[in-house]
């Protein structure tokens, strides 16, 4: 393999870890395996630290393609809470409002469901990476700040009820790029008349990339270690 050139590496990130934790532990076993002191490596889609799935990796000069990378469609498995809401949308925050959820029944789901396929509007969680005035959100969201974030265009080509329950209900979403999952619970505990926040999220696609594709952590690291790494004359040391 030649990660100065460029290579392309499926990781199924674990719970807890931010996207960009990921991708340290990947460059600094390269950066040690290869002795050098430089190398680009990117991801195509950030995970929330809550989420786990998917997340493509490029190294060297295939970083250039994370923009096409990301923007395939991507398929999440999404475990919804009914009755509560919290600030992130997800258990990030503790929940500062509960509400009924006595008629909530499957059939009413189903057809709330249908609502969100197709192109929609979606206002993103203001505990999320987008920039306003070039801050990230999330960061005026833990000051407490007011955080304002316009209505963002976006597709849902499927959404799949998987699992029913009284108080929570599992769901199958394919989507595009900018979709965000806590947003969807969120919008969805309100068409259903209660509240609802995201308890569980895993990346199951991304573009043609299925999570049975994915390498984890400790695997992919073993693979960094032990693969046969090819020369470059271009091999960033400082």
């Amino acid at each position: 393999m030649n990660f100065i050139k460029g290579e392309i590496l499926y990781i199924d990130k674990p719970h807890g870890w931010t996207s960009f934790d990921a991708v340290k532990r990947l460059r600094s076993t390269l950066l040690r395996r290869m002795k050098i002191k430089k190398l680009k490596v990117g991801h195509a889609g950030t995970l929330d630290p809550l989420a786990t799935g998917v997340m493509i990796v490029c190294t060297g000069r295939a970083t250039k393609l994370i923009d096409t990378l990301q923007a395939g469609v991507k398929e999440y498995v999404a475990t919804i809470a009914l009755g509560a809401t919290t600030p992130s949308f997800d258990l990030e925050t503790e929940i500062d409002a509960t509400y009924p959820t006595g008629h909530i029944t499957r059939e009413l789901v189903e057809d709330v469901l249908k609502r969100f396929t197709g192109a929609i509007e979606q206002v993103p969680p203001a505990f999320s990476a987008c920039k306003i005035g070039g801050e990230r959100a999330y960061n005026m969201a833990r000051r407490g700040e007011d955080v304002v974030i316009r209505p963002k265009l976006l597709v849902i080509d499927e959404i799949e009820l998987l699992e029913f329950a009284p108080d929570s209900i599992t769901i199958r979403v394919v989507c595009s790029k900018g979709t965000y999952i806590r947003a969807l619970a969120r919008d969805i505990g309100e068409a259903l008349g209660s509240g609802a926040h995201l308890t569980a999220l895993r990346r199951t696609r991304v573009g043609d990339v299925s999570v049975e594709d994915c390498l984890d952590i400790p695997r992919a690291v073993e693979l960094l270690k032990t693969v046969e790494i090819e020369s470059d004359d271009d091999t960033e040391k400082e």
